[in-house]
């Protein structure tokens, strides 16, 4: 469970500091879909920790 919770962290931390990339280097282009489509992931991912730790709560796993 634990590595569950871990890999979700690192993986919003990693979609957090790419769109932090495409926003910088993306700033000209008015075209570039690429910082939104990092919002999309992190946004899941985030969405995802919620409902497995929710999950694991009811589920007794955490207390």
């Amino acid at each position: 469970m634990k590595l569950i919770v871990l890999i979700l962290l690192a993986a919003i931390v990693v979609s957090l500091f790419s769109g932090l990339f495409f926003l910088v280097k993306d700033k000209d282009a008015t075209d570039s879909k690429r910082l939104l489509t990092s919002l999309k992931i992190r946004v899941a991912l985030s969405i995802s920790l919620i409902l497995v730790l929710v999950g694991s709560y009811l589920a007794g796993w955490i207390a």
